[in-house]
C-alpha cells in the first residue's frame, strides 16, 4: 500500500503492519516524516499515546530502509530505521523487525562504485529480494506459531 493510500487507514486495524523508506540525509523520506507526523497528532490527540509507552499485545510493527551509505555505510540508514520505529513503539506496537537493504544510488555513480560499502550497483540484488521474502515469511510464521 502506497502511503498516500494509508493517510486515512487507522493502523490499530491491522496486527503486522510494514513502514518503509528510504535514508535521505539520516532520516525518511518527506513524504513518510509528514505520515508519522500526522498520525503522531491524530493519535495524541485521541489520546493513544501514554506515558512509558506500553505495549499493546498482538500490534507488531516492521520498519526497513534502503540505503546507500556512500559516507558512514549502515550508519546512515539506522536513524532512520530508528525514527520509524519510535513512531510504532509511541503507539505501543511492538518493534519485530528492523531491516535495511542496499540499494544504489540513483544519478551518483561514483558512489555506487566507490562508496564505504564498495560496488552497490544494481542494488537491492535479486539476492537482496529473495532474503526480505524469506525475512517475511518467517517472521509470519513465527506471529502465526505464538499463542495469543
Amino acid at each position: 500500500l502506497a502511503i498516500r493510500d494509508a493517510t486515512d487507514r487507522d493502523l490499530y486495524d491491522y496486527d503486522l503492519v510494514f513502514l518503509g523508506s528510504p535514508s535521505i540525509q539520516f532520516l525518511p523520506a518527506e513524504p513518510v516524516m509528514r505520515f508519522i507526523k500526522d498520525k503522531m497528532k491524530l493519535h495524541m490527540e485521541r489520546g493513544d499515546i501514554k506515558l512509558c509507552a506500553p505495549k499493546i499485545p498482538g500490534k507488531a510493527a516492521v520498519v526497513f530502509c534502503t540505503y546507500s551509505g556512500p559516507h558512514t555505510g549502515l550508519n546512515e540508514a539506522v536513524t532512520t530505521g530508528k525514527y520509524m520505529g519510535q513512531f510504532f513503539e509511541h503507539l505501543g506496537f511492538d518493534v519485530v523487525g528492523e531491516w535495511y537493504v542496499v540499494g544504489e544510488f540513483h544519478n551518483w555513480e561514483e558512489a555506487n562504485k566507490m562508496g564505504r560499502l564498495g560496488d552497490i550497483r544494481g542494488r537491492p540484488s535479486e539476492e537482496d529480494l529473495l532474503k526480505v521474502r524469506s525475512d517475511v515469511s518467517s517472521l509470519v510464521r513465527s506471529i502465526l506459531d505464538t499463542p495469543r
